[in-house]
């Protein structure tokens, strides 16, 4: 995989000078992103293999809980809907919607609608979530400099994609990223990536791509590894029994009104 990689980049180098493509697209389209992905995959190899019992979310929960009540929903469902439409949107190309007949109008409206209001409750969440680190001392005492680098980075691909719904579709006149952005993703999971795609996409479309980028690389040391966690052993595990304890082996005499009834 590596050679083909190498390859691809050595021929997409040679051809910058005829394409649109410049050796700083080439290198932030089609270098970038395997960098990316290579340092998400070894990166959580290294975290499972050598940090197993700090993969986790380090829960919070028992130093405030008002504040959590409402945020994590906020942020947990909002960037679900986020993560579901970026499926749909960047993996499924046009003609397959349109063989379905979703016409690209109606999948435009509805994945802005949708996808703006997810972004709004995905921000709204995550700054709630934010605050209440920052202002509640126990949680703010256990906060990591990498939980404030994660922080500081999600809120930059989530505000950088907001800010680019908007100021393509509601603003703007519109701009079909299924054209371009699409594409050009499905190209490098297929070992073909086409900088050429990425050359004239709005600025807040290329800084959101590599602000995701940067997300990605940074994920494997961060507490998002938890997203990558199913809790499938309880499905075979055994019974947990719980028994009371025998008043006799106790060293004092149960309370008044705690007798065990025979």
């Amino acid at each position: 995989m590596i050679s083909v990689v190498i390859g691809q980049v050595r021929r997409l180098a040679d051809a910058a000078e005829g394409g649109r493509a410049g050796v700083e697209d080439v290198l932030l389209w089609a270098v970038l992103p395997y960098v990316a992905i290579a340092v998400f995959v070894l990166g959580h190899y290294w975290r499972y293999r050598y940090d197993k019992f700090g993969w986790t979310t380090r829960s919070s929960q028992l130093h405030e809980n008002r504040l959590l009540r409402i945020g994590s929903p906020l942020f947990h469902f909002g960037v679900l809907i986020v993560l579901l439409g970026h499926v749909g949107g960047l993996l499924v190309p046009n003609a397959w919607t349109e063989a379905a007949g979703i016409s690209e109008h109606a999948y435009h409206v509805a994945a802005v609608t949708l996808g703006t209001a997810a972004g709004l409750c995905t921000l709204t969440g995550l700054a709630i979530l934010i605050y209440r680190r920052r202002t509640v001392g126990p949680v703010f005492s256990a906060t990591t400099r990498n939980d404030k680098l994660m922080y500081a980075v999600l809120t930059l691909v989530v505000v950088l994609g907001l800010a680019a719904t908007v100021a393509a579709n509601l603003a703007g006149g519109g701009y079909d990223y299924r054209e371009t952005v699409s594409p050009w993703f499905r190209s490098v999971f297929l070992l073909r990536p086409d900088p050429d795609l990425m050359a004239d996409v709005p600025i807040l479309f290329r800084l959101h791509a590599l602000s995701a980028m940067l997300l990605l690389g940074i994920w494997p040391f961060t507490r998002l590894v938890h997203m990558l966690t199913a809790p499938i052993g309880y499905l075979t595990r055994p019974y947990i029994v719980y028994r009371s304890r025998d008043a006799r082996l106790g060293a004092r005499a149960p309370r008044r009104g705690w007798e065990r009834i025979p």
